[in-house]
């Protein structure tokens, strides 16, 4: 019902930046909380940063002052600046939308794009 296509990750060196993408499409209801999680191998998907429709930000606290969320309602769309980047930020990220209707829980998930930290 909802589709998310992330882009925008790569190979990059420490200390470098790297700016990701989640364009949402179909029935989008608007009043939701767009996130990004990353996830290696042998270990559990963690949250990175959420935004709300209304714009309110959280963060996890090992990405404070690095990671920046946003969005564009119009678009659809959330970003995640990536600044700082350190080897330990090396994973797969995705990108997740939830949202309640009629008191009904819902969510999606993206495809994920893979980050690179390397020199």
């Amino acid at each position: 019902q909802v589709q998310l296509v992330e882009s925008g990750g790569g190979l990059v060196q420490p200390g470098g930046s790297l700016r990701l993408s989640c364009a949402a499409s179909g029935s989008i209801f608007s009043i939701n909380t767009m996130g990004w999680y990353r996830q290696t191998p042998g270990n559990e998907r963690e949250l990175v940063a959420d935004i709300t429709s209304g714009g309110s930000t959280n963060y996890a606290d090992s990405m404070k002052g690095r990671f920046t969320i946003s969005r564009d309602n119009a678009k659809n769309t959330v970003y995640l600046q990536m600044n700082s980047l350190k080897p330990e930020d090396t994973a797969v990220y995705y990108c997740n939308i939830r949202w309640t209707r009629i008191r009904v829980k819902s969510e999606s998930w993206g495809q994920g794009t893979q980050v690179i930290v390397s020199s």
